[in-house]
């Protein structure tokens, strides 16, 4: 039996009303409370049941129809145990592992108890990056917050994960559309993801960045305009002394390198190098990345801070994956709420965040991409070649083959050599 405990008081305590917060991977059940209690629980298989004891607290809240929208949850019902204690019973679909932790008050929630339901099946297939001559860069859109977790709240009772999700969804839509390049979420609906889960998720994607997006917010409304945040070295050194810790990680980590060094008598030294390198080397592109985001927001919005900042964000700490936090503007100011709220103003801010993107990787873009396959193609002219005709072999206009060679006319001749742009 696993126990948890939060301060007891002497008053009735009572469970007001219970919340489910169903993701792809995981159902989170929230119990809100009229003050902390002392819980225990339980698994039980055949059928599979979680049970929660709640001691000395009695249920106040309408357990019908909460668990239709989960795929791991069949059923929530209750009943009175030692006449003061009360016993929540989850009958399940499958077998899962589940985390169970009190949350302190928090505007605009009291006391909750949280019972995270994991389904320990559920894997992600993990597949490796292929370097081909074509492949798709991928991005992972990360809205912040969700579920049970509302971010910060504007004076007119905006929530930040909202308005995240609203933008990341709108970024995704206009990287998906651009050849060469892929993006995924780490949520795609109202549920909670750990920031660890949020990095796992990239990762498993083989993301090459992770944008996670936000919203600041102060307790003064004077502060207004957006920022864009990289990992602080500080925090970086920590992480990378985690990362050495974890020798089943080194793999996933370094790919093919860590294979190589792996259950070698120097392992742990060649792995720290390593891991410099690639947490250097992210942390660089972060940096770069995020200058080309905030030249693209100078454009549409004020800024908070006209540079990339640093800090110790969880969401930042890949060392794989190059990782950035765009605060698109500060909530607690009434006129950059209303902005973000505004559909016209979450199109621009997308727009700006895909423009640096797309701007970047194709200047810098990895190996084995489309974009890298066509950033430096060169074509020789053969005889009875036109200029529409290479361009139609190459699927770009005939304009941008001129403005990329500095042509006036439509003439070429035989053995001239053309810089084909990316189409």
């Amino acid at each position: 039996m696993t126990v948890g405990f939060s301060t007891p008081a002497i008053a009735a305590k009572t469970v007001k009303n219970v919340r489910v917060w169903p993701s792809p991977d995981s159902t989170r059940v929230v119990l809100d409370l009229t003050q902390s209690i002392e819980y225990s629980y339980f698994t039980l298989s055949n059928p599979e049941r979680l049970v929660l004891d709640l001691k000395g607290t009695r249920i106040d809240a309408n357990l019908s129809y909460l668990a239709q929208s989960s795929d791991i949850l069949k059923n929530i019902r209750s009943a009175t145990k030692h006449k003061t204690d009360s016993r929540l019973v989850f009958d399940l679909n499958k077998k899962i592992e589940p985390i169970i932790f009190a949350l302190k008050p928090t505007a605009p929630y009291g006391n909750r108890l949280v019972i995270d339901l994991m389904d320990t099946k559920a894997k992600v297939a993990q597949t490796k990056k292929k370097i081909k001559s074509d492949r798709n860069i991928i991005i992972a859109i990360d809205a912040g917050h969700g579920g049970e977790d509302p971010g910060s709240i504007g004076s007119h009772g905006n929530y930040e994960k909202r308005i995240t999700l609203a933008i990341a969804k709108k970024v995704k839509k206009l990287i998906d559309k651009q050849k060469g390049l892929t993006a995924v979420m780490t949520r795609t609906g109202d549920y909670y993801v750990s920031l660890h889960g949020r990095t796992e998720k990239a990762r498993k994607a083989n993301a090459d960045l992770l944008i996670s997006i936000h919203a600041d917010a102060y307790t003064s409304p004077k502060p207004a305009g957006a920022a864009v945040w990289t990992l602080s070295p500080r925090r970086a050194n920590s992480e990378i002394g985690k990362w050495l810790e974890k020798k089943e990680k080194h793999s996933e980590l370094l790919g093919g390198a860590g294979e190589v060094i792996k259950s070698t008598t120097t392992e742990k030294y060649l792995a720290r190098t390593l891991l410099d390198m690639s947490m250097d080397h992210s942390m660089d592109q972060g940096y770069l990345i995020a200058k080309e985001i905030l030249g693209e927001l100078k454009g549409i919005t004020q800024l908070h801070k006209r540079t990339p900042q640093s800090a110790s964000f969880g969401v930042l700490k890949s060392p794989d994956i190059p990782s950035i936090l765009v605060e698109t503007g500060f909530i607690s100011n009434p006129k950059e709420e209303k902005l973000l709220t505004n559909n016209w103003f979450q199109n621009k801010m997308a727009h700006s965040i895909f423009n640096a993107v797309d701007s970047y990787y194709r200047k810098n873009p990895p190996d084995g991409s489309y974009f890298a396959k066509y950033k430096d193609l060169k074509h020789r002219v053969k005889s009875g070649e036109s200029l529409s005709l290479v361009a139609q072999n190459y699927k770009v206009t005939v304009s941008t083959i001129k403005k990329a060679n500095n042509l006036n006319t439509n003439s070429i001749k035989v053995g001239q050599v053309l810089s084909i742009p990316q189409s």
